[in-house]
């Protein structure tokens, strides 16, 4: 082995040490695709996320490695989520809070000839700045009906241009950046994250809040319903069950004719008009 060669070899067993020491010492471990990216925006991200997280980038095989050789449970399985130019995020931020603030930074961006469509791209209803001519036919070869409305040509219904995963050829990709359509985000793209021997995705972590919260507050109010409706009595429903009672004990007195101090006035009534 040439004095070079080993020189090199040592490199990257100090890389390798490096990146299985962050992993040892960090709880979360995130594989992020930077492909794209421009580097003023990767430092900028790098900025972000300062005091939360460390992003390091090197060569995917020694990304590899360093996964292999650490003693972390089940880490190996991030291995396949090494996509495009792969870089590890390493934090101790809850995993969904991370993906969270990961997705805020990102910018919109226009698509370019030969990528892949992050989601399905449509066109949508309404007029356009552009006067009658070419472009009509330019937008009809993507089945995007058009008219013509204070003389702008106007988009008649949305149309689907590209399903997710499609390979925008330049002529679409041209037009769309035309349209002022920028369905690509810049940023760090977090693929999955390690923590505690679980692999999370991207589809796992990419949560809506919202509707998240729609569907607790749903859960619980059935949750309550079917705990009166059986009488299954805790600290929520105690007042509600205890309500209901009283108010069947006071039905059932009433058509038995069962006189007790909370009916005793209705009952004198009942018997006086009676009489």
């Amino acid at each position: 082995m040439t004095e070079k060669t080993q020189i090199a070899s040592d490199a990257k067993k100090v890389v390798v040490k490096s990146f299985s020491d962050l992993i040892k010492e960090y709880k979360v471990i995130a594989s992020v695709d930077v492909e794209n990216l421009p580097a003023k925006q990767l430092n900028n991200m790098r900025a972000q996320l300062r005091g939360k997280a460390v992003l390091l980038m090197t060569k995917r095989r020694l990304l590899n490695k360093a996964l292999e050789t650490s003693d972390k449970k089940d880490i190996q399985k991030l291995s396949p989520y090494l996509k495009g130019m792969p870089a590890l995020l390493f934090s101790n931020e809850n995993p969904f809070s991370l993906f969270k603030t990961l997705k805020k930074s990102k910018s919109p961006a226009p698509i370019k000839a030969g990528q892949e469509a992050p989601k399905d791209i449509v066109v949508k209803t309404g007029g356009t700045s552009f006067a009658p001519g070419p472009i009509i036919g330019e937008l009809g070869m993507f089945g995007i009906k058009t008219g013509v409305e204070n003389g702008k040509v106007a988009i008649k219904a949305d149309s689907v241009v590209a399903k997710e995963g499609d390979t925008v050829n330049q002529k679409l990709a041209a037009l769309l950046q035309r349209l002022n359509i920028m369905p690509m985000e810049i940023g760090l793209n977090l693929v999955a994250a390690y923590e505690n021997g679980a692999i999370l995705t991207k589809k796992d972590l990419n949560i809506d809040e919202e509707a998240f919260i729609r569907d607790l507050r749903s859960a619980a109010s059935d949750a309550f319903a079917l705990s009166v409706e059986l009488a299954l009595s805790n600290k929520d429903n105690i007042i509600q069950l205890l309500s209901n009672a009283h108010m069947n004990a006071f039905a059932l007195t009433e058509s038995e004719s069962i006189m007790t101090s909370d009916n005793v006035s209705n009952m004198l009534a009942k018997a006086n008009a009676q009489a």
